[in-house]
């Protein structure tokens, strides 16, 4: 059902956090490893390239919003606006009050 195209990946691109691909459950753990190491500096979350995203990759980015202080998200992959919603979460996917 994977293809090559819905494998996700992320690289640091100066202030950003440049994610691709299928952000989902299976995906998440080596995400997070990655992001780890990266969150010093980062101001954008960039999800241009990410084609879609469930529950665990939304989770995944506001919790490395919140820990960065990321003033940006960019894109809107599939299951991104509905997610946001469901979880009450901003456009810069912290908690909305």
């Amino acid at each position: 059902m994977g293809s090559a195209a819905s494998i996700a990946s992320v690289r640091r691109e100066d202030d950003a956090l440049v994610f691709s691909g299928t952000l989902d459950r299976g995906a998440v753990p080596a995400l997070w490893t990655q992001c780890a190491a990266w969150q010093s500096g980062v101001t954008r979350l960039d999800l241009v390239a990410v084609d879609r995203v469930d529950s665990a990759g939304v989770a995944l980015l506001a919790e490395l919003a919140a820990r960065t202080g990321a003033s940006a998200v960019e894109g809107d992959p599939i299951g991104l606006a509905e997610l946001r919603r469901a979880y009450r979460l901003g456009a810069t996917l912290d908690f909305a009050t």
